[in-house]
């Protein structure tokens, strides 16, 4: 137990001076621009601020994350083969399904990658926020003070941060009203946002054959399984963390949101989606579609080559000196043919070999 307390205290106490700095620097600003130091509202947009510093941070993290998601797509077809060739061995199917991903540069549990990474600053948050409430206990830059100032904040006077839905403070005998519709709501608003980010992702930028096979298994699972374990866990956190968790499941369904809506992966409803509306657009500008999509990553396009021109019909020598000359009486002029052909480069057709003879 004494060694996976090292190995925690280890990986904490560097989380605990980020957390601590990033959030002190947030209110040190909403302070300047006239919030209340005491007040709770001051430490719930810090909270906030927190938030989009540490999903600004994590960007490079979620285009991985999307790379290694639209890897595992293309390889479906290739997992299905495996299937076929493998489905009555099951240790073989999964040995040689971990074979292809590792040959591929992708894994299965790439998509879980920014919902662990946030894990342990999500706990340290939950312990500098409840150790500050109940003993005003200092970690990293936040000192005993400020420790106690932040953890006996009240959002608007009435709703104490560190406040959560079944341990909320009490008005004398009955548990605060405020708290816990406030925490209930926050609870909600997390399982929904979870949810909707996970099947936002299966409903629009998964091809149909990736929607079979273990990859869409383990989707499948985490679209039920996470916002259920954040609903069950939610109701024990504070509202300082629930602000927390919350705002990050918005900026994760609105990042979401404009990857797919602007960079969609082939062969998926929003890849068309986006197809019909450039279409629209170009439509509306006056261009008329220079390219229309034929198959999954194959265009044809039209071709604007100008007309072949017309040669002339040629004629023999003989053909040509017995013709009369233009101008002569009873003679025709040219043949157009032969007026255009001059009238374009001034030279004569060629003749065939024999037309001498």
């Amino acid at each position: 137990m004494g060694f996976i307390g090292d190995i925690g205290h280890f990986i904490m106490v560097p989380l605990y001076y980020i957390i601590s700095a990033v959030l002190l620097g947030w209110h040190k600003l909403f302070t300047v621009l006239g919030l209340d130091a005491d007040g709770g509202l001051s430490w719930a947009l810090s909270i906030i601020g927190l938030t989009l510093v540490i999903r600004a941070a994590l960007i490079p993290l979620f285009v991985k994350q999307i790379k290694s998601s639209r890897n595992m797509q293309l390889l479906q077809p290739k997992v299905k083969e495996l299937q076929k060739k493998y489905g009555h061995d099951r240790n073989k199917l999964a040995e040689e399904t971990m074979k292809l991903y590792r040959e591929a540069g992708t894994n299965p549990f790439a998509s879980c990658l920014p919902i662990l990474l946030q894990m342990p600053i999500f706990f340290a948050l939950f312990r500098l926020l409840s150790q500050a409430a109940k003993s005003d206990k200092a970690h990293g830059f936040l000192t005993k003070e400020k420790a106690h100032q932040f953890g006996e904040s009240e959002i608007f006077g009435v709703l104490p941060i560190n406040g959560s839905f079944w341990q909320s403070r009490t008005w004398g005998e009955d548990p605060h009203t405020g708290v816990m519709l406030v925490a209930a709501f926050l609870v909600l608003a997390m399982t929904a946002t979870t949810f909707t980010t996970q099947r936002q992702l299966m409903a629009k930028n998964m091809p149909a054959e990736a929607m079979s096979g273990p990859y869409a298994q383990q989707q499948k699972m985490l679209l039920y399984i996470l916002p259920v374990a954040f609903g069950l866990g939610g109701v024990a956190f504070p509202i300082g963390v629930l602000l927390y968790w919350t705002t990050s499941n918005l900026w994760t369904m609105g990042q979401q949101f404009y990857v797919i809506r602007n960079n969609p992966a082939p062969g998926t409803p929003a890849f068309k989606a986006k197809q019909d509306r450039d279409r629209a657009k170009a439509l509306r500008h006056g261009h008329a579609p220079e390219a229309e999509t034929v198959a999954e990553g194959t265009t044809t396009t039209t071709d604007r080559r100008p007309a072949t021109r017309q040669q002339p019909k040629r004629q023999t020598r003989s053909q040509r000196k017995t013709a009369p000359k233009p101008g002569a009486p009873g003679a025709k002029n040219k043949s157009a043919d032969w007026e255009k052909y001059e009238a374009q480069d001034g030279t004569e057709p060629e003749t065939n070999e024999g037309d001498s003879k």
